[in-house]
């Protein structure tokens, strides 16, 4: 949420945060948003307990008071319902800690180390109604170093979340986003060359035995 009201400061970039949303009142990026003049609203959860749809309904009846347009979700740990998404079909955007479609849900950069991964990331999707499902608009890699802990992985990803998510986001707010088929391209996005290998084969007549 951060990178994206430090991205939105900016005069060029072509959304702006019209509101941050929170389900907890407890939450630090309330502060931070208020600090930058971005208005704030804590609609919470708790307080709908067995009542999803009418705790939806108060999140867009504040969304719609805002005039907000896109919503996109920055460390918001609640499942959306199928009706919910499907009013803000194209429209609602997240990242999630790893290379989609490996890792969906909780502790990914655990269950990377656990899996043996070489290559780890982040993933900044279109939302759909299955759990971090919906058309990929981007994907940064990162390598996993041999003396890797969860918290030194994720601390590299997160630094990618921060660069990708803004871009994302300014991608989907400029209607350069086209979705066919169930793929999202982005129009005038130069897509990436090269390659990212972990760890590096040896060049031939280096490697013995």
């Amino acid at each position: 949420m951060a990178a994206l009201l430090a991205a939105a400061a900016a005069p060029d970039y072509p959304a702006e945060i019209a509101l941050v949303l929170s389900n907890r009142a407890d939450a630090a990026g309330l502060a931070h948003a208020a600090a930058r003049g971005v208005p704030t609203v804590v609609v919470e959860s708790r307080a709908f307990r067995g009542d999803r749809a009418g705790f939806e309904a108060a999140m867009e009846a504040e969304l719609a008071r805002a005039g907000a347009t896109i919503i996109a979700l920055a460390g918001f740990m609640r499942v959306l319902t199928e009706g919910f998404v499907a009013r803000w079909d194209g429209r609602l955007i997240n990242v999630h800690p790893s290379l989609l479609p490996a890792f969906p849900g909780l502790d990914t950069h655990a269950r990377a180390l656990a899996a043996g991964v070489r290559l780890h990331g982040c993933t900044v999707h279109l939302v759909s109604a299955g759990v971090d499902e919906g058309p990929i608009l981007a994907q940064a890699a990162v390598a996993v170093l041999p003396d890797d802990t969860e918290a030194s992985l994720a601390a590299r990803v997160l630094a990618e979340e921060h660069r990708l998510y803004p871009a994302a986001l300014a991608w989907l707010a400029a209607g350069q986003v086209r979705v066919s088929g169930g793929i999202a391209r982005v129009d005038g996005a130069a897509a990436a060359g090269g390659s990212l290998v972990n760890p590096l084969p040896a060049a031939p007549g280096l490697s013995k035995g």
